[in-house]
C-alpha cells in the first residue's frame, strides 16, 4: 500500500527541528570538487572525447583496437597517466597545440592497472590528441569485453558483450577509468556480417567490408564516466516503440521476441513516469534493453544500452510465473532509474556508490507501487529489509558511505548495505521530509548537477532548501555510522493522558556495542488505525505526552523506519492480541521485530511462536514469506538435531489449514497474490516433510516431462524444487536433461537450482562437477557451488578449495572476493567459520579477508542462536495452539 502522509502537530514539528539543531555537530562531507575527489589518477590531464575503433576476433576471443583521445592538460605536467588492464599497447603518439606528432613509450603497471607516458619535459596546458593502438582478450567471465556461448535452434552460437562497473572499462579501452573523469565516447566496431551491434547511442553509419565483416559506427555519447560504455554484438533481434520522443528497444537472441511485450511496455511506462518525476527528460535518442543468455548475473545500467541477464528482463506469459513478471519489472525499474541516478548525475567516487544504487532501489519501489500496487511492493520491501537489518546488527557491518581506497574495495561495496539499507534510509527520510518537498529537492538536484558528479553534501543541500529541514544533520548519522538503534517503548496513562517514553541504544546480534552511538531518529507515534505524528528522538531517551489514553499505541505504524522497536510487555500484548486486525505494515513489523528480539536473546522463543499462531489465516504473501523464512532459519539451526522434527511439525500445523482453504487448483477470479501464496505454502509443506505435498510434486513432475503445459506457471517452482530436494538418481538425471535442453536462462536457472538443493550427497557431488564444466556459463559456477554449500557445506568447501583457480577465473569483479566465503555462508557451525577464515587469510588478499570475516561472524552468530534457541523449542511449541 502507498504510505499515507502522516499528520503532524505544529508543536511536534517544532520540537523535532529544535532537537536536530541542538544535536551534536554532524561530520560534514564537502560538495563535489573534481580536484579533491579521491582516486589513483592525477587530475592534471582529463579526457574530452574517446574516438575508438574495435575489431573483435570472435572465434579467437581476442580483439584489437585503435583510439584517438582528445585530452586537455589543465596544468603543466611531464607525465600522462590513465588506466589499462590486460592490454598490450602496440603504439602510442601525442600531438596538438603546436606539438608535432611524437611517439611515446608506454609504461604498463600490471598491479596498479595503469598506463603512463613520461614526456621528458612539461607539457603546456591546452588540448592534445593521444593516439593508441592496442590488443586484448575477450574474457569468459563478465569483465570488460566478454563472450557468451549459447544455443539457438540447436546450433552453437556466440556473442560478445561488456560489463564495466566498477573498473573494467580499462580491459577494453585505455581510459581514465574513474567516475569523475567524464568524457564523450564515439565507438566504431567491425563485426561479422550476420551480427547486429548495440552501444549507448544509435548507429550513425553502417558499411560492408571486403572480408565478410561490417563496420558499424555509433553516434557520440554525452559526457559520461567510462564504466557506462557498452557494446553488445551478435545475432540479435529487436522490437521497438517510441515514448516521449525516445526510441525504446528490447533486444534478444533469436526466437525470444515473444517474451519482449511486457518489458517493452514496462520501459515505456517507466520512462514516462521518471521524466515526470525528475523534471529532467531522458536526454538520449534511444534506450535499448538488451537481454543476453548468460555471461553475468543481474543487469548493468549502461546509459542508453542497459544489459540484462535475460532471466531478469524477459517474461513469457505462457511459461513464466507471476514472480518472474514482478522481478523483471523491478529490475527494469531499477536500471531505468539509473539513467538519472548514476548516469545523468554520477557519484564522485565509489564511497558514495549508494547515491547510485540506494536511490535506484528506492525509485524502483516507488515506480512499482505506482504501476503494480497489486504486488504490494512496499510490504515486500519491509520483508526484504530484514536481511540487511540482520547484517547491520553485527560488528562486521560498515556504514552506507564507507571509505574506498582502491578498485578491489570498490567491487566489495556492491552489497546489501549499499542497496537495501540505502533504500531503507531514503524511504525513512522521504517520509520525514514529505513526498512533495522530497521530490522538489530531487528535481533541483538533477537540474543543477546533470552531466556532472556529486557527493552526498550536494543532495542534502538540495533537500534542505526544498524542505526547510536540517536534512544533513539527520542524514549524517545514518550514512556515516554503521548499525542502527533499537527503540524501546513504554507507556503510562497519567491524568487521562498517555505518556510515552522512547529510548534508543545500538541494536546488536553478536555482542554488545561499546561505541555508545546515537542517531537522530524520526519516529512516527500514534494509535492503530488512528492518527500518527512525528517526533525526533535525538537523545538517549525522551518522554512525550499525547492526547487521551484510548486506542492501541503503535510506533512506526507504516514501517518506514530503519530500526527495531521493542515495546514493554503490556504494549506488546495489546498489539499481539489484535495482530490479525492490524494494518498490513504494522502487522508485519510486529512479527519481524519479535523474531529479531528472539534471535538476539531479548525475548523468549515462545513469545514469537504464540504471536505466529495468531497469523494462521494471514492473507498477505509477504507476511507468510517472513514467517516461513524465520521458521526456516530455526529449522536450519536444528539440522540433524531432534528438535527439527518438532519444528517441521509446527510448520505443517500452521500452514496446513491455510493451504487447505486455497486448495491445489486455482479458483476462478482469485488474486495473483493467492496464486503465488498457494505455491509458497505448498513448497513449505514439502520442505517440512509433508508426504502428500512431496508425492503431489512427483506426480506433477512425471506429467510435466510428457507435457510441459500440464503445470501452471505459478506451481512450476514448487514442483521442480520439491522433486529436486528429494530426488533419486532417475529424477536427477531428468533434471539434468532439462538443464541441458533449456531454451532460456529462466528455465535453466529453475532446473539448475533444483539440482543444487538435493539432499543426497552423492547427487550433490555431481552438481558440483557441473559447476566447472566449460560448457556452463562462467557466471553460474559460483552460484552452483554456494547453492550446494547451503545443504552440504563440507562437500562444497572441499570442492571449492580443490577447484579454486577455476572458480576464481569464472568470477566477475564483484564476486571474486566472495567466491570462497559464500560456500559456507549458510552454516551454523563455528568450525566452518574458523576453517574458512584461516584458508582465506593464508591464500587471499586483505579485501577477501574482510568478506571472510563478515561471513564468519554470521556463522558464529547462528551458532550462538542455535545454542540459545534449541533448548527452548519443545516448550515454545507445546505452549502454542494454532488459531
Amino acid at each position: 500500500m502507498r504510505h499515507p502522509r502522516a499528520s503532524r502537530g505544529a508543536a511536534a514539528t517544532a520540537s523535532a527541528v529544535l532537537a536536530l539543531a541542538l544535536a551534536a555537530p554532524a561530520r560534514a562531507e564537502a560538495p563535489f570538487s573534481f580536484a579533491d575527489t579521491p582516486g589513483k589518477l592525477p587530475k592534471d590531464v582529463i579526457p574530452l572525447l574517446y574516438d575508438a575503433h574495435l575489431v573483435p576476433d570472435v572465434a579467437a576471443d581476442t580483439f584489437r583496437g585503435e583510439q584517438r583521445v582528445e585530452i586537455e592538460v589543465l596544468r603543466p605536467t611531464s607525465r600522462i597517466v590513465l588506466n589499462a588492464a590486460n592490454l598490450d599497447i602496440d603504439s602510442a603518439t601525442l600531438a596538438g597545440q603546436g606539438l608535432a606528432e611524437r611517439k611515446l613509450a608506454p609504461i604498463l603497471d600490471e598491479k596498479q592497472e595503469t598506463l603512463s607516458f613520461e614526456l621528458g619535459a612539461p607539457l603546456d596546458p591546452g588540448r592534445y590528441v593521444l593516439g593508441l593502438a592496442f590488443r586484448g582478450q575477450i574474457n569468459r567471465e563478465g569483465r570488460g569485453l566478454f563472450q557468451v556461448r549459447y544455443k539457438a535452434n540447436g546450433a552453437e552460437k556466440k556473442l560478445v558483450a561488456t560489463t564495466m562497473e566498477p573498473s573494467d572499462a580499462r580491459r577494453m579501452l585505455p581510459t581514465w577509468d574513474e567516475p569523475a573523469f567524464r568524457a564523450r565516447f564515439r565507438l566504431t566496431v567491425d563485426v561479422p556480417g550476420s551480427f547486429k551491434a548495440y552501444s549507448n547511442t544509435p548507429v550513425e553509419k553502417q558499411e560492408k567490408l571486403s572480408n565478410g565483416l561490417q563496420r558499424i559506427s555509433f553516434a557520440p555519447t554525452p559526457k559520461m564516466p567510462s564504466y557506462l560504455v557498452v557494446l553488445v554484438a551478435g545475432e540479435m533481434e529487436r522490437v521497438s516503440a517510441r515514448q516521449d520522443g525516445v526510441e525504446i528497444g528490447v533486444v534478444t537472441t533469436a526466437g525470444k521476441l515473444g517474451s519482449t511485450a511486457f518489458p517493452l511496455q514496462a520501459t515505456k511506462d517507466l520512462l514516462r513516469y521518471y521524466n515526470n518525476y525528475f523534471g529532467v527528460p531522458y536526454p538520449l535518442a534511444k534506450l535499448d534493453q538488451i537481454a543476453i543468455p548468460g555471461g553475468f548475473n543481474g543487469a548493468m545500467e549502461n546509459w542508453g544500452g542497459i544489459v540484462y541477464n535475460e532471466s531478469t528482463l524477459l517474461y513469457d506469459p505462457k511459461k513464466s510465473p507471476e514472480d518472474v513478471k514482478k522481478l523483471t519489472f523491478e529490475v527494469n525499474a531499477h536500471e531505468v532509474a539509473h539513467q538519472w541516478f548514476g548516469n545523468l548525475v554520477t557519484m564522485a567516487w565509489w564511497d558514495n556508490l549508494w547515491l547510485n544504487e540506494g536511490f535506484a532501489s528506492w525509485m524502483a519501489a516507488k515506480a512499482t507501487e505506482h504501476f503494480h500496487p497489486e504486488w504490494r511492493p512496499y510490504l515486500d520491501g519491509i520483508a526484504e529489509r530484514e536481511g540487511v537489518l540482520n547484517l547491520d546488527a553485527r560488528k562486521t557491518t560498515h556504514p552506507i558511505q564507507t571509505r574506498i581506497d582502491n578498485e578491489e574495495q570498490a567491487a566489495g561495496a556492491f552489497d546489501s548495505i549499499t542497496y537495501v539499507k540505502g533504500q531503507g534510509f531514503l524511504r525513512m527520510l522521504e517520509a520525514w521530509v514529505g513526498e512533495d518537498p522530497f521530490r522538489k529537492g530531487i528535481r533541483a538536484y538533477m537540474a543543477k548537477h546533470q552531466y556532472s558528479n556529486t557527493t552526498t553534501a550536494d543532495l542534502w543541500a538540495a533537500l534542505e532548501k526544498a524542505s526547510g529541514k536540517p536534512v544533513g544533520k539527520l542524514a549524517s548519522d545514518w550514512t556515516t555510522q554503521p548499525g542502527y538503534p533499537l527503540i524501546s517503548v513504554s507507556q503510562a496513562c497519567v491524568d487521562g493522558r498517555r505518556q510515552v517514553t522512547l529510548s534508543q541504544e545500538q541494536f546488536r546480534l553478536d555482542e554488545p556495542a561499546l561505541e555508545n552511538r546515537l542517531w537522530n531518529v524520526p519516529l512516527q507515534v500514534g494509535t492503530v488505525n488512528g492518527k500518527a505524528w512525528y517526533t525526533l528522538l535525538a537523545n538517549r531517551s525522551s518522554t512525550i505526552t499525547t492526547g487521551g489514553c484510548e486506542g492501541t499505541l503503535v510506533v512506526d505504524p507504516y514501517s518506514v523506519g530503519f530500526f527495531r522497536v521493542q515495546y514493554d510487555r503490556a504494549s506488546f500484548d495489546a498489539l499481539a492480541g489484535n495482530a490479525a486486525r492490524l494494518p498490513d505494515p504494522t502487522r508485519l513489523k510486529l512479527l519481524l521485530d519479535a523474531w529479531s528480539l528472539v534471535s538476539s536473546g531479548r525475548m523468549p522463543l515462545d513469545s514469537y511462536t504464540r504471536l505466529v499462531s495468531s497469523y494462521a489465516d494471514e492473507p498477505r504473501l509477504a507476511v507468510w514469506e517472513s514467517i516461513l523464512s524465520n521458521l526456516g532459519s530455526l529449522d536450519n539451526l536444528a539440522r540433524g538435531e531432534p528438535e527439527q522434527a518438532l519444528i517441521r511439525g509446527f510448520v505443517r500445523s500452521l500452514v496446513g489449514p491455510k493451504f487447505a482453504k486455497l486448495g491445489w487448483e486455482p479458483k476462478a477470479g482469485e488474486s495473483s497474490e493467492d496464486r503465488r501464496l498457494r505455491a509458497l505454502l505448498a513448497t513449505s509443506l514439502a520442505r517440512a516433510g509433508d508426504e502428500r505435498a512431496i508425492q503431489e510434486a512427483r506426480r506433477r513432475f512425471a506429467r510435466y516431462q510428457e507435457d510441459p503445459s500440464s503445470i501452471s506457471p505459478e506451481m512450476l517452482d514448487f514442483v521442480v524444487l520439491t522433486v529436486g530436494r528429494y530426488a533419486d538418481a532417475a529424477t536427477y538425471t531428468a533434471l539434468g536433461k532439462l538443464v541441458a535442453n533449456a531454451g532460456t536462462d529462466e528455465e535453466r536457472n529453475r532446473f539448475g537450482s533444483a539440482m543444487t538443493i538435493v539432499q543426497d550427497p552423492a547427487l550433490a557431488a555431481s552438481a558440483l562437477r557441473m559447476a566447472v564444466s566449460p560448457q556452463l556459463p562462467a557466471n553460474l559456477a559460483g552460484v552452483i557451488v554456494a547453492g550446494v554449500g547451503r545443504q552440504h557445506p563440507d562437500l562444497a568447501w572441499d570442492f571449492a578449495v580443490a577447484n579454486r583457480d577455476t572458480l576464481l577465473k569464472s568470477a566477475d569483479a564483484v564476486g571474486r572476493n566472495r567466491a570462497l566465503a559464500s560456500v559456507v555462508a549458510g552454516s551454523s557451525d563455528a568450525r566452518h567459520a574458523d576453517m574458512m577464515e584461516k584458508y582465506i587469510g593464508q591464500n587471499f588478499g586483505p579485501e577477501a579477508l574482510v568478506e571472510a570475516r563478515r561471513v564468519g561472524n554470521g556463522i558464529r552468530v547462528r551458532a550462538a542462536q542455535k545454542a540459545r534457541l534449541l533448548p527452548q523449542v519443545q516448550g515454545a511449541l507445546q505452549a502454542v495452539q494454532i488459531k
